[in-house]
């Protein structure tokens, strides 16, 4: 697996002036994002549309890619160092994929200041959690481990949206070494993104998303790589219309991110995948006996299921099993 390393830079325009940036009336001095894409650069977009930071600094792979985040006001400057920027940082955001998050950690754990809280963005998290606690030691309370419930198809700092995370939940897995005021200050700069904030366990958490969003990125994926590997795809591609398109738009997802997210819950995805297989086996065994009622009767339960959960979507109400915080 691919390590990302981490290239900063002094050299790119900042947008404020520092004078311009102190005075301004900011909750969160300066935050620090590791990763400037979709999920990073979006969460800085909404910090700043809030006024909640005075200051935002980002570290990437590239200067290419820092460089646009800059150029775009994601970012207000690439980061010199972290021995530089970390000490006075009051929030860090890991906004890389899951396979990255060990690297950074292990590079921001020894320079971190004494009131900086640390938290991520990753997709699983009984990895991450394995790979905070190997790299922060007893100053693991700083970091708090979270999961914005947002995205898109599309990735980079040109597809940060400063409304992503409106209306949209965030799941925190806290850990017991967390104190009430870290786990607060993590909430207050979700909330100021426009989320809404949540709880599970770590467990929890990587058993729930392999089944509503690991699996069904997968699935997504090997259709669209059926029939892209037909020798008359075209054909295929030609006729697909509106099912298709809702039911694949996922297969255009950055495909490292989510090497890293099935490889990192490859147990609880492996249990989902042997669980569909069973129904599509039922499936299977329906048709081939040509037994309509059994077809209708299993499509009666999902669509019964779908509609219910639609109408829940509707209610301004949090989910059934997940904690309103």
């Amino acid at each position: 697996m691919r390590r990302g390393r981490f290239y900063s830079g002094s050299s790119f325009m900042v947008l404020l002036s520092p004078d311009e940036r102190a005075a301004l009336p900011a909750e969160f001095g300066k935050v620090i994002i590791y990763g400037v894409g979709l999920i990073g650069g979006s969460f800085a977009l909404a910090l700043k549309s809030a006024r909640a930071a005075r200051e935002v600094v980002g570290f990437g792979r590239s200067a290419a890619t820092l460089a646009k985040a800059c150029e775009l006001g994601v970012i207000d400057r690439a980061g010199v160092d972290a021995a530089h920027e970390l000490a006075d940082a009051d929030l860090v955001l890991a906004a890389t994929p899951v396979g990255q998050m060990s690297a950074v950690f292990a590079g921001i754990a020894p320079h971190i200041g004494a009131h900086t809280t640390v938290t991520d963005g990753g997709s699983t998290k009984n990895d991450v959690v394995r790979a905070a606690y190997a790299a922060f030691g007893d100053r693991i309370g700083c970091f708090v481990p979270a999961h914005p419930i947002a995205g898109a198809e599309n990735s980079g700092a040109s597809a940060a949206k400063k409304d992503l995370f409106q209306g949209r939940k965030v799941v925190m897995t806290p850990l017991p070494e967390n104190s009430a005021a870290r786990l607060e200050r993590v909430r207050r700069a979700w909330r100021l993104c426009g989320a809404e904030t949540c709880e599970l366990t770590p467990e929890q958490h990587d058993r729930v998303f392999a089944a509503v969003s690991h699996l069904p990125h997968l699935l997504s994926f090997a259709l669209v790589r059926d029939l892209a590997e037909r020798p008359d795809a075209p054909l295929f591609f030609d006729f697909a219309a509106s099912g298709f398109r809702d039911f694949t738009r996922i297969a255009a997802s950055h495909p490292e991110m989510w090497r890293d997210i099935c490889l990192a819950n490859r147990a609880a995805l492996l249990r989902e995948i042997d669980a569909y297989q069973q129904q599509l086996n039922d499936f299977k065994a329906a048709l081939q006996k040509n037994d309509g009622a059994a077809l209708e009767q299993g499509f009666a339960v999902a669509c019964r299921a779908r509609r219910a959960w639609g109408d829940r979507r509707r209610l301004p109400r949090a989910d059934a099993g997940l904690e309103r915080k």
